[in-house]
């Protein structure tokens, strides 16, 4: 389906009934709508309803003939299995959509909340890195983390092993986010599924998936891109040359947020991309202080110093 020019533009309201709902997840789930075109339909059509009825012959002139949208009952069904977990679904519409993510091109048109929502209201930091992490990188992670989190920030991260667990775990008491690359009915990694449960108690979890979709490869990047488009800084502790963390990095400075990382060894591949950011222009963090230092934050209380020797 080609992208046409916008001839018309249309205020979004929030979705205030369940028919209404109804449409908008039967319009994102559509065969070839993504996050991009949604919006693109939306503000064409005025309301998920009109652009359904659009959508076959849209289709039909880019070349899709016997085009049909997601059925009611699919929606309906998605719908039941996220609320039977306990989540709750977020539109783009919805006046407690994150107002950071909101402002990316292609922010998720809805997303699956379990846990606490209110945190998507704080500031926010992500914190990422290597799955394989150094020992000095974990204690690194914890540190930033915990530190941050008493300073008054809720940690974004990816729910990977390493660095992304460390800071999830570290700031559980304090505030903490986890995206998914797939549903939130499939935490991934399996080994970090109590972490997880742990999460969705004390933080929230967050998905743009359908609960039960296995994680899979391209649906990486797209979590990535949700990571950075919640915070106002990405901080990367060690990452390799050519990585996600490196990849998510990238993606934040496209979307207009600052970007730091932890320089290590030069000839520890797993801190090769992170030097690689810091020889770029990225900030160089020695602790919380200069993450704070970038956002312009006053801590609630001070951090303590790294006891990284």
């Amino acid at each position: 389906m080609t992208e046409d020019r916008i001839s018309s533009t249309h205020p979004q309201i929030p979705p205030t009934t369940e028919e209404t709902r109804l449409s908008r997840l039967r319009l994102l789930r559509s065969r070839r709508v993504g996050a991009t075109t949604y919006h693109r339909l939306m503000r064409e059509h005025g309301s998920a309803e009109a652009a359904l009825n659009a959508l076959p012959d849209i289709a039909r002139t880019a070349g899709v003939p016997r085009y049909t949208p997601t059925s009611i009952d699919d929606a309906k069904r998605e719908l039941n299995d996220g609320r039977a977990l306990g989540a709750r679904p977020l539109f783009f519409e919805d006046a407690d959509y994150p107002a950071l993510l909101k402002e990316i091109p292609d922010a998720p048109p809805m997303l699956w909340c379990l846990g606490n929502p209110s945190l998507l209201s704080h500031p926010t930091v992500a914190i990422i890195g290597a799955r394989n992490a150094s020992s000095l990188g974990l204690r690194m992670s914890k540190r930033l983390a915990a530190d941050l989190g008493d300073a008054g920030l809720t940690v974004v991260s990816g729910l990977a092993r390493g660095i992304d667990a460390t800071a999830h775990e570290a700031s559980l008491d304090t505030g903490t986010i986890a995206v998914y690359a797939g549903g939130l009915n499939r935490p991934y990694p399996s080994k970090n599924i109590n972490l997880a449960e742990q999460i969705a108690v004390q933080g929230l979890c967050l998905s743009e998936q359908r609960p039960d979709m296995e994680p899979r490869a391209r649906h990486f990047p797209a979590r990535n891109r949700i990571i950075s488009g919640l915070v106002r800084a990405v901080v990367v502790v060690e990452a390799a040359a050519k990585s996600g963390s490196l990849l998510t990095a990238r993606i934040a400075l496209d979307q207009g947020r600052d970007v730091l990382a932890v320089p290590g060894h030069p000839f520890d591949a797993r801190a090769s991309g992170a030097n690689i950011l810091i020889r770029d222009g990225a900030t160089l963090v020695r602790g919380a202080e200069d993450v704070l230092e970038v956002l312009n934050t006053l801590p609630l209380r001070a951090p303590k110093q790294p006891d990284i020797p």
